[in-house]
């Protein structure tokens, strides 16, 4: 007999194994007890096992787990759309569920072609959408998501991310420069009657957890309404309550998409996702382009309700906004005199620390150099029992991602731990 074991390719950013996880802290099964700041890269939005969340599932598991929501309808699926709507800008109000982001990215994609008719989707720079064949084509935050399994799909171009710190100009003046470029590519490569979308994160997740400027996001909300394009928002780790909104756009005032974009924080680990559009846009899907066997799953929709129903009790959205307050003030307090470190930034509690040049060519030394520090960093917070991750087009930013649910004193314990790291790889 052949034993089995995981492919090598997936490489683990910590050794941890977990025995159990609650709150904020996993524990291993070295018996360590690991405060978790990485929350499944933005998953465990309530928290490790949150009771209520915990307490749905299992209710749900012994009435129902598989109710295949083209063939029969269940009530979890139903509350969800209802709880979701709550949340929902004016005017879309009809939603398509899925299993991942990817799945959610790609039937956002399919829909925005059939509804214009059109083939082109524009992406940003710097975005992350997926590793599925056509997500991954949509993506550009590192060559890794989308090398040696060519060619990609097809339709498919990108613009510049107003990125001032890489391009060592003001926000405003990376904001012009980016929007020209855009209209300078539909005058170059797409006609603008053949743009059926343009597709962005609000707040950039693995290309570098930046906030989007929100004059840029005007900018595409009106170029893509003058040439009747479609607006296509990617909340998958910016939405439910990450940055201290409900959805990462609503950042940007009076802002709101054709289509958006939900997965990850929604069901607190569950796998569920969805896009929400205009029943109008909706209606020009094609009879047949969506479904899938597991999407709306009964057991993940119920931990779904009981997700936003918590997020909502407990006023999480709000204390995303505070804990993220004093999150990034501390590591700005603490972290100002490491010359190693070029940025520190975040919105609610998606935060980043940048290391090296961010102008550096990729490949460089100085990039590798970058990207050897933040991994030592990531791999020092181990040490000290704080889980973090990197990210970023070269590997130099270490992000921090704690619960919702994480506390005062959470926070405060947790930046200990990483000036500590700091202080040990730097």
């Amino acid at each position: 007999m052949t034993s089995a074991s995981l492919s090598p390719i997936l490489k683990q950013a910590t050794p941890v194994v977990v025995d159990h996880a609650s709150g904020s802290w996993i524990h291993g099964t070295d018996g360590r007890r690991y405060l978790d700041f990485t929350t499944g890269i933005g998953v465990t939005s309530t928290g490790h096992c949150h009771p209520d969340v915990v307490a749905a599932a299992q209710e749900q598991c012994a009435k129902i787990i598989h109710a295949q929501y083209t063939t029969v309808l269940h009530q979890p699926l139903l509350q969800l759309t209802e709880k979701l709507g709550e949340h929902l800008p004016d005017g879309i109000d009809s939603v398509f569920y899925a299993n991942s982001g990817s799945e959610a990215v790609e039937a956002a994609v399919r829909l925005a072609r059939m509804a214009t008719g059109r083939q082109y989707i524009v992406t940003v720079q710097r975005g992350f959408h997926g590793r599925t064949v056509a997500a991954a084509a949509l993506t550009t935050a590192g060559t890794k998501f989308s090398a040696g399994f060519g060619p990609l799909m097809a339709g498919v171009a990108t613009t510049p991310f107003p990125d001032a710190l890489r391009l060592g100009m003001s926000t405003d003046d990376a904001v012009a420069y980016a929007l020209k470029e855009f209209d300078f590519l539909l005058s170059t490569r797409i006609a603008p009657n053949e743009l059926a979308a343009v597709l962005i994160e609000p707040f950039l997740g693995d290309g570098g957890y930046m906030a989007v400027p929100p004059a840029y996001l005007a900018g595409l909300r009106e170029r893509a309404t003058a040439h009747g394009a479609l607006l296509v928002l990617d909340e998958v780790q910016a939405g439910v309550g990450r940055t201290g909104k409900f959805w990462g756009h609503q950042h940007t005032d009076g802002l709101v998409p054709d289509i958006i974009i939900t997965a990850k924080g929604i069901a607190s680990g569950f796998p569920i996702s969805a896009i929400a559009a205009p029943e109008a846009i909706m209606a020009k899907a094609w009879p047949g382009s969506q479904g899938g066997t597991y999407g709306g799953n009964a057991v993940a929709a119920a931990a779904g309700v009981a997700t936003l129903d918590v997020i909502a009790r407990e006023g999480l959205v709000e204390n995303a906004r505070v804990r993220g307050d004093q999150l990034l003030g501390l590591l700005r307090d603490h972290l100002a005199d490491v010359d190693a470190i070029c940025d520190i930034r975040g919105t609610g509690l998606m935060l980043a620390v940048e290391f090296g040049d961010p102008a550096a060519n990729a490949g460089s030394d100085r990039s590798q150099a970058a990207a050897k520090l933040a991994t030592a960093v990531q791999q020092a917070c181990i040490d000290e029992d704080l889980l973090t991750l990197t990210c970023g087009p070269t590997g130099s930013i270490v992000r921090i991602i704690p619960p919702l649910t994480v506390s005062e004193d959470e926070v405060t314990l947790g930046v200990e731990r990483f000036v500590r790291a700091v202080g040990r790889a730097v």
